[in-house]
């Protein structure tokens, strides 16, 4: 027989940064949800009296605003999880 497989949990503060990562994440998923699925299909009757740039707004927010959405949520994420990681690095080094 070979030796039972090791398990390594995570410390306080490891499970301190996971929940942090998680929450961040939904959050930002819940907001590309809401303004994809949103936005573009299930508002899409009333914001379809809007103009916007010669469009509906819905039709824009369907092929242009989503995308935009998507990649400042990215932006968001890349500066937020920078920030966590130098906080992360200083309840590591106390």
């Amino acid at each position: 027989m070979g030796e039972p497989e090791r398990v390594q949990t995570l410390d306080d503060k490891q499970n301190w940064y996971w929940k942090k990562n998680i929450k961040l994440i939904s959050l930002l998923l819940v907001i590309w949800f809401l303004v994809g699925l949103g936005g573009g299909v299930l508002f899409a009757a009333p914001l379809n009296e809007v103009p916007f740039f010669g469009v509906t707004l819905s039709f824009w927010i369907a092929q242009q605003g989503a995308i935009l959405v998507f990649i400042l949520l990215i932006l968001s994420y890349a500066i937020r999880m920078d920030k966590l990681d130098r906080e992360y690095a200083e309840k590591k080094h106390q």
